[in-house]
């Protein structure tokens, strides 16, 4: 199995100049992203029965007001036993379209490129949320209302110990979940969405069926490479026919398992070359995840841009649109790996939990001068604020050196 160093880190000859390749608009078929930032799915947990409600589209509304250029929300499940939690989004029901929608639509008015990410959860569903311990759920969380339900794999092995075990999918099990993709894709259509980020990472069902690790059938959905690749496949099949031909879609890859008898990034290879062929327009690279403790994968150094050798190498070896994600958090190391031609897209995610003006911060750090690039009524006040800060500056003085305190009636300066 191959492994690659992980910490990536901007040489300062890498840096640019006023002229910055993450600022430069991307297009993928009919959708035009205005820079190459995208803000990566986050499971939030504040879903009930699957709805969106206000706090998603504050906490999506926000990144777009930031200066994202696409924004993708969380995983969505096209199950209900797909979640992930009890707290996800979903979309198997028409009842979720119109929630959604409500977010979809202020993206775009934001001119941010509304993206949603389609999974189902598999041997990973039932889980707790991260507050909660993150492991699946038991007796205790059914205590405080928060039960587990069956889930469903392509093996009958669960994903570490004290996990459920799956029920092994038998062949109309395998069609029922095609078919739920397909009409999920159909539901983000009408919801406004652009871009679908279909998850096929982090040891969840598409993924399961990958990995020798979780998959162990001895079907036509088993053994040979083929045969683990075929159900995936199937997925992209049936999204690709309920999804516009002008609208974008993205798959989110653990490009290897990083575990002995895993899958490899030979394998990724192979894989992406099939997705690309199928209609998929970009290949989302993550990594890891393929049994529940994540501290086994050990061929998987995490660092700064850990996964950028990944995304690299997937785009290399097959000419397609690539994205990296994995602890990118300032704009010259996402800069300096567009130039390096080890990406096209850069997915950042806590950087924006942290800072929601992350992207448009950076277009000032990569030498945009002024705020005009702010959305205006944010950016009027930061003109007035920046004019205030200058004659200071000028002054030699700091906002610190103007504070006076008085008691009031004191004598006016």
């Amino acid at each position: 199995m191959t492994c690659i160093s992980q910490t990536y880190l901007p040489k300062e000859s890498d840096m640019p100049g006023a002229d910055s390749l993450l600022f430069t608009p991307l297009q993928i078929r009919g959708v035009t992203s205005r820079n190459r930032v995208m803000v990566s799915p986050m499971c939030q947990y504040a879903a009930q029965g699957g709805l969106a409600n206000d706090y998603h589209l504050v906490h999506l509304g926000r990144f777009a007001l930031g200066g994202a250029g696409i924004v993708i929300a969380e995983a969505t499940a096209v199950e209900e036993c797909g979640r992930i939690s009890n707290g996800d989004l979903g979309l198997w029901s028409d009842e979720q379209i119109a929630p959604l929608k409500r977010v979809a639509n202020f993206l775009r008015a934001q001119d941010a490129v509304p993206g949603i990410q389609l999974g189902h959860a598999g041997r990973k569903a039932a889980t707790q949320a991260p507050w909660h311990g993150n492991g699946s759920l038991g007796e205790a969380d059914r205590l405080r209302g928060d039960a587990p339900w069956p889930v469903i794999g392509p093996s009958p092995i669960a994903a570490g110990e004290g996990w459920q075990v799956p029920s092994e999918m038998a062949p109309e099990i395998i069609q029922r979940v095609v078919d739920s993709w397909g009409n999920a894709a159909r539901r983000a259509h009408e919801a406004g969405f652009d871009v679908i980020d279909l998850h096929g990472a982090h040891g969840y069902l598409l993924h399961t069926f990958l990995s020798p690790i979780s998959n162990q059938r001895t079907d036509e959905y088993g053994g040979s490479l083929e045969n683990r690749m075929r159900f995936p496949l199937a997925v992209v099949d049936a999204i690709r026919r309920n999804w516009p031909a002008e609208k974008a879609l993205f798959y989110r890859l653990s490009v290897l398992d990083g575990i002995d008898g895993g899958w490899t990034i030979e394998d990724s290879e192979v894989f992406c070359r099939a997705l690309l062929e199928r209609g998929v327009d970009v290949i989302d690279c993550s990594s890891g995840g393929a049994i529940a403790d994540r501290t086994r994968d050990t061929r998987i150094r995490r660092g700064f841009g850990f996964h950028v050798p990944y995304s690299a190498r997937i785009r290399k070896a097959t000419g397609g649109l690539v994205a990296t994600v994995g602890l990118v958090v300032e704009p010259e190391q996402a800069e300096a790996i567009l130039r390096a031609g080890e990406a096209d897209i850069i997915a950042v995610g806590r950087e924006f939990q942290y800072n929601a003006n992350w992207a448009v911060q950076a277009e000032v750090k990569l030498g945009r001068q002024g705020f005009d690039h702010w959305h205006k009524e944010s950016g009027w006040w930061l003109d007035k604020r920046a004019s205030v800060l200058r004659k200071l500056q000028d002054a030699g003085e700091t906002p610190l050196d103007r504070y006076r305190p008085r008691a009031i009636g004191s004598e006016a300066e």
